[in-house]
């Protein structure tokens, strides 16, 4: 989950970047993320039952390791 703070001219800064599965706030400095995370965007197409939804998320480099470990097939 990403927070953004408006500036004039419609120009979006980041301001917080939060792991949407453990709550972890990833520290920005200067606009750069401090440490390193997984963001997914998804767009559903017609095939699903979520026709032209976007999903979008951000995890943690910890939630990610816990996630990818439950997968059947390893990456």
């Amino acid at each position: 989950m990403r927070q953004y703070s408006v500036q004039i001219k419609e120009a979006k800064d980041i301001e917080k970047i939060i792991c949407n599965k453990c709550g972890k706030e990833i520290i920005i400095s200067r606009g750069v993320p401090q440490e390193d995370y997984l963001e997914v965007e998804k767009r559903w197409g017609y095939q699903s039952g979520k026709d032209n939804q976007v999903d979008c998320f951000d995890l943690c480099e910890d939630c990610y390791d816990e996630m990818v470990k439950g997968f059947k097939i390893k990456i």
